[in-house]
Parts: structure tokens; C-alpha cells; sequence
């Protein structure tokens, strides 16, 4: 067997930056190959940084928002010729703002690639990752997948969907040797804010978790088999156990503070 055949293989979505790429070093600093996408020409520079930690790197700019683009990276994996070990869905873009006044092709973009694009590849690989009795995915979610999140309404709703999602295949793949895990950061240092407009709100001003801390976390969780890790500083788990308990109305409202437009000022 070749040196490359014994290196296992794993792959990453949205690995451009932020956790994505932060997932894509833990791979290869634990001596995974990987092929990695994103939208953004800065995948190109993320492969390059990778590859001096000693992986085999294939990259792809692809927008994942479409179909074919997903078959496509898809392809990437399979041509590897190899079993695919671990695959990170975290590819996911936000909407800052209230719902009405958001234009809804944005509004649908996200649904896209959060929710769209994960259930596509997931399918994929879920279904190779049986057959061959092996095989480890982690969905990005979040936080706020365990509360309402005004002004950006579609985003902590597609992350509640992976979250349910997650959880609920963990439970029909358990038995094939196959395990999947939901991590679920909190805000994270990442263009994430930026990009979804929202520089101007409490929780973008606010502290942030960094994403290699984030990361680390979530690869141990997904390597030790845990259905979940809330991922990142004490806070996120203060978070998550009070929205066990306090009334959708309660937790709306907290939440909303920290996102409507100008809340950061």
C-alpha cells in the first residue's frame, strides 16, 4: 500500500477561513489528507498553508449554493479513490436584519448553502460511509440553534435544522459504524459578522471565542464519537443550558438585544 492510501482522508466545506479552515489544520496536524472548498479565491492560500503542515490538499472554489457544485466537490472526494474518514459541513453564510426588510434572495442564498448544500453532501457521504462500515461527519450549527434569533431569523433557523438534523441522523447511522456529531459554537472570531452585516450589533462587538480553540474541541468531540460539543467559552454553556428552561417569548427577546441593528453603538 502506498504512503498516500494510508493516509486517511478527510474533507472540509467553507474551509477558506474562520472555523472551517481552523477544522481543516486539525486534520492535517493529525496526519489527514484533505480536499477542501469554498467560494472565495482565499482557498487557494488556505491549501497552500495546509500542505506545510504536511497534508496532501486538493481545493476547489465552488459556490456550494448549487447543485451542481456540490456534485461536483463531491466528485473531488470520490476521485481520491480512497474512503472518505471525516467529512465537516460548515460552509454557512448569515443575514443580518430584519426579516421584511432583507432582500430575499439573500434570505434564500443562506437557506441554500446552510441547509440545501448540508443535506445534498450529507446524503453523498452518509451513504458511502455505511456502506464501507466507517466514517465521521460533524455539522457546524450553533448557539443559537437552541433559541429564536431575530434579526437574523433564517440563519439561527437553519442552524436549528442541522442541529435536528444532526442528531437525527447520529440515530439512524449508529449501527453502521458510522458517527456524526453537532458542534455548536458561539460567537467565534471569524468574518462571520461582516459578512452577514450585522458589524453594527451587540454580539459582533462583543467577546469572541477563537476558532483554532473552537476547532480543537470539535475534532476531539467528533473523534471521541459525541453526538454534540457546545464548543468555545463558559458562556456558550451558560447559554445553552438556560434556553432549556426559559420561555421561547424570554429567549427571543435576550437574543434579539444582542442582534437588532445599532445594538452595538
Amino acid at each position: 500500500m502506498s504512503e498516500l492510501a494510508e493516509r486517511p482522508l478527510a474533507a472540509v466545506t467553507g474551509a477558506s477561513s474562520g472555523i472551517g479552515l481552523a477544522l481543516a489544520r486539525q486534520f492535517a496536524r493529525h496526519g489527514y489528507d484533505l480536499v477542501i472548498v469554498a467560494d472565495d479565491p482565499a482557498i487557494t492560500a488556505a491549501a497552500a498553508e495546509l500542505r506545510d503542515d504536511g497534508a496532501s490538499v486538493r481545493a476547489a472554489q465552488l459556490d456550494l449554493t448549487s447543485y451542481d457544485a456540490v456534485e461536483r466537490f463531491y466528485d473531488l472526494i470520490v476521485d481520491e479513490g480512497r474512503p472518505l474518514e471525516a467529512l465537516a459541513i460548515n460552509a454557512g453564510i448569515g443575514v443580518g436584519g430584519a426579516f421584511v426588510d432583507n432582500d430575499l434572495a439573500a434570505e434564500m442564498r443562506l437557506i441554500d448553502l446552510n441547509v440545501a448544500s448540508a443535506v445534498h453532501l450529507a446524503h453523498r457521504a452518509l451513504g458511502d460511509m455505511a456502506r464501507q462500515g466507517h466514517g465521521r461527519v460533524l455539522f457546524t450549527s450553533s448557539i443559537a440553534a437552541t433559541m429564536p434569533g431575530p434579526y437574523f431569523a433564517t440563519y439561527a433557523a437553519s442552524k436549528a435544522f442541522l442541529h435536528s438534523f444532526a442528531e437525527a441522523l447520529r440515530a439512524e447511522v449508529e449501527d453502521s459504524g458510522v458517527h456524526v456529531t453537532a458542534l455548536l459554537p458561539g460567537p467565534t472570531d471569524t468574518p462571520f459578522f461582516e459578512r452577514a452585516g450585522m458589524q453594527d450589533t451587540k454580539v459582533a462587538t462583543g467577546p469572541k471565542d477563537d476558532p483554532d480553540d473552537v476547532a480543537r474541541e470539535a475534532y476531539d468531540a467528533l473523534m471521541a464519537g459525541e453526538d454534540q460539543v457546545v464548543a468555545g467559552s463558559f458562556r456558550n454553556r451558560l447559554q445553552t443550558t438556560a434556553a432549556r428552561v426559559l420561555p421561547e417569548k424570554v429567549k427571543a427577546h435576550l437574543h434579539g438585544r444582542q442582534t437588532e441593528p445599532g445594538s452595538g453603538d
